[in-house]
C-alpha cells in the first residue's frame, strides 16, 4: 500500500479535538461562530440566484459587482482605498490566508505569529513549508511585545501576521501599535498579513486600524477578511483578500488553479449582505450585552481572572488560579456539562481557557450556574 505524504506528519489540527459536539444536555462555548441567524435578506438572494440559473462558471475572482461592492465596503467602514480589480472572493477567509501565505512565503522562510494566535495559522504554515515563530503577546493585555518582534526578525523572516480583534484573546491593538508594527516591516522589507475578520467587533475606546492605511503599509499589507462573523454567514463560506496589485494577480492564481470562484449564485448574497448594516449593528448590540454577562459572571468565580475583552465574541479566561491546568479545566467543565476550550492547544495559550459569549443569553447564565456548582464544591 502507497504512503501518505510525509507533509501531513506531526501537522496539527488546532482546536478540533474540543470541537466535536457534544450531547444536548451539554452548554457549548466552544464554536467561533454567531449565536444569529443569517439575515433573510442574504438567504432570499442565494435561493434567487439559484432560482435565476446562477449555478455556472463566472468570473474568477468573484463578479466586478460584487468586487466593487467589496471596495466600497472597504472605503466606509475601514478606510482601505482598494480597486474592484485588487479584491478576490474566496470560499471562505481561511481560503484567502493560505493564498496569502503562499503570496508571501516560500518553504523555509519564517513567519512571525503574535502568540497566542488563531489555531489554524501555525498548521497552514507548516503544511507549505514555511516555518512559523511564535512571538509572545504581553500576558497581561494581550497587546503585542513591539521590541520581541523586533528581536524575532531574521534573515529568513518575510511576513508579520496581524489578528486584531484577535481570536483567541479578544485584545484590539491601538493605532499606535499597529504603526510600529509597519514601521518594523517597512525597516525589514516585510509582508504583513492582517486577519480582519473581526474588525467590525470593537468594544474599545480605540478604532480597528488596518496596517494598509498607514504610511508605508498599503505596498505590504494583505488583507483578509469575510462574511461568516460579521453577518451570520459561516457555513456559506464566502471571504475576500486585497492588497498590493502584484499580490492580487498571485492571489487570482491561486484561485484559478485550486477553487476557481465561489459558488455563483452567493455572489448576489454576498453582495446584498453589505448592505445589511442594520444586522451588524443589532448583532454588535446583542455581543456587548453577551460579553458583559460572560464577564461579570466568570469572574465572581473564584480562582478565574477574567481580562477585560476588547473585541471579537471571545474571552481568554486564566484558569491557573484554580489549581488546575487549562487541560484538567477543561476536561473538569466538561464534566460538569459546559464545553470550551484548553488554549495549551495552542502555543503560548498554556493555564487559559477561551470561552465564545456568540452564545444565547440562556447558555451562557446556565453555563455559568453549572460552572459555579462544579467549581466551588471542590
Amino acid at each position: 500500500m502507497p504512503h501518505v505524504s510525509s507533509r501531513f506528519e506531526g501537522l496539527g489540527v488546532g482546536f478540533a479535538p474540543y470541537l466535536q459536539p457534544p450531547g444536548p444536555e451539554v452548554v457549548r462555548w466552544t464554536v467561533g461562530e454567531p449565536g444569529f441567524e443569517t439575515p433573510s435578506p442574504i438567504v432570499d438572494a442565494a435561493i434567487r440566484g439559484l432560482e435565476e440559473g446562477k449555478t455556472k462558471y463566472t468570473r474568477g475572482p468573484g463578479s466586478l459587482e460584487l468586487c466593487n461592492a467589496v471596495s466600497e465596503y472597504l472605503r466606509i467602514h475601514h478606510d482601505i482605498e482598494a480597486e474592484a480589480d485588487d479584491i478576490v472572493v474566496t470560499p471562505g477567509a481561511k481560503q484567502a490566508l493560505l493564498y496569502s501565505f503562499l503570496i508571501t512565503t516560500m518553504p523555509g522562510d519564517e513567519a512571525i505569529l503574535l502568540s497566542p494566535s488563531w489555531a489554524s495559522y501555525e498548521p497552514m504554515l507548516e503544511f507549505i513549508g514555511a516555518v512559523p515563530v511564535h512571538v509572545n503577546v504581553k500576558m497581561d493585555s494581550f497587546h503585542p511585545d513591539l521590541e520581541a518582534i523586533r528581536e524575532a526578525v531574521t534573515e529568513k523572516t518575510k511576513m508579520i501576521l496581524i489578528n486584531s480583534p484577535c481570536n483567541p484573546t479578544g485584545a484590539v491593538f491601538t493605532p499606535e501599535e499597529i504603526r510600529e508594527i509597519v514601521d518594523i516591516a517597512v525597516e525589514n522589507d516585510l509582508w504583513i498579513v492582517s486577519d480582519e475578520i473581526y474588525g467590525r467587533m470593537v468594544w474599545v475606546d480605540w478604532p480597528h486600524v488596518s496596517p494598509s492605511t498607514i504610511p508605508g503599509g498599503k505596498e505590504r499589507t494583505i488583507v483578509v477578511n469575510g462574511w461568516s462573523k460579521s453577518w451570520a454567514m459561516t457555513g456559506m463560506r464566502v471571504g475576500f483578500l486585497t492588497g498590493p496589485s502584484e499580490a492580487m494577480r498571485a492571489a487570482v492564481k491561486s484561485q484559478a488553479n485550486s477553487a476557481s470562484h465561489i459558488p455563483t449564485f452567493m455572489m448576489d448574497a454576498a453582495k446584498v449582505a453589505l448592505e445589511c448594516e442594520d444586522s451588524v449593528q443589532e448583532f454588535n448590540s446583542e455581543y456587548r450585552k453577551r460579553r458583559n454577562l460572560m464577564t461579570k459572571g466568570l469572574s465572581s468565580i473564584p480562582g478565574i481572572r477574567v481580562p477585560e475583552p476588547e473585541g471579537a465574541f471571545y474571552v481568554f479566561a486564566d484558569v491557573t488560579g484554580t489549581g488546575m491546568t487549562d487541560i484538567e479545566f477543561a476536561d473538569g467543565a466538561l464534566e460538569a456539562g459546559v464545553q470550551l476550550i484548553p488554549a495549551s492547544l495552542i502555543t503560548g495559550g498554556e493555564g487559559f481557557v477561551r470561552i465564545s459569549y456568540a452564545v444565547d443569553e440562556e447558555d451562557i447564565m446556565e453555563g455559568l450556574r453549572r460552572l459555579k456548582s462544579w467549581l466551588l464544591q471542590e
